[in-house]
């Protein structure tokens, strides 16, 4: 059956293995959720679930048998697995080509004045403007990002926390999507 959960990030902090070595981790509140509605093929065409952690309403696609009202907390998670978290990625509001894009710039002498950071050129004499997906500076970070593949390190099934492996999308606060 597939493991589902919404969380609310914490705060990084890191954990020591018994032979020692130092593992990061992101401190991560997971629910309890309570499923809200269940959609099945028949009546919606697709088959998952809506579950409500505070005032958020996620769906996630999931096969099996589920009560609507029913709850799920992060016991439901194991030390070891393997998850996704997906949440909206921190923003950085308006940026240049150099921190966005990663360019490189213009040389720092030679005669360069004034450019050092600027993009160069956007288009060639022909066709005369300038091409769609041109990358230029714009609005950076604010969108959802998902990794994959994040471990579990801990489960504290009385403070309903989970403990995973690495960093997280979004700032302090931020509301995660948890599947494994």
């Amino acid at each position: 059956m597939k493991k589902f959960i919404l969380g609310k990030k914490i705060a990084m902090s890191q954990i020591f293995k018994d032979d020692g070595t130092v593992v990061p981790v992101t401190v991560v509140q997971a629910g309890p959720v309570t499923l809200t509605q269940i959609k099945n093929a028949q009546k919606d065409g697709y088959r998952a679930v809506q579950v409500e952690f505070g005032k958020s309403r996620k769906e996630f696609k999931a096969e099996g048998i589920f009560e609507k009202g029913a709850s799920i907390n992060v016991s439901t998670f194991e030390e070891g697995d393997k998850v996704k978290v997906s949440g909206l990625a921190k923003g950085r509001g308006f940026q240049g080509v150099v921190k966005r894009h990663g360019f490189k710039g213009a040389p720092k002498t030679h005669g360069t004045k004034h450019a050092h950071r600027q993009p160069g050129s956007i288009g060639a004499t022909w066709p005369q403007r300038v091409i769609k997906g041109t990358r230029m500076g714009g609005r950076m970070g604010g969108k959802r990002v998902s990794l994959r593949n994040l471990e579990v390190v801990k489960v504290d099934p009385e403070k309903n926390q989970l403990f995973l492996k690495g960093a997280v999308p979004g700032a302090r606060g931020t509301l995660l999507e948890i599947s494994g």
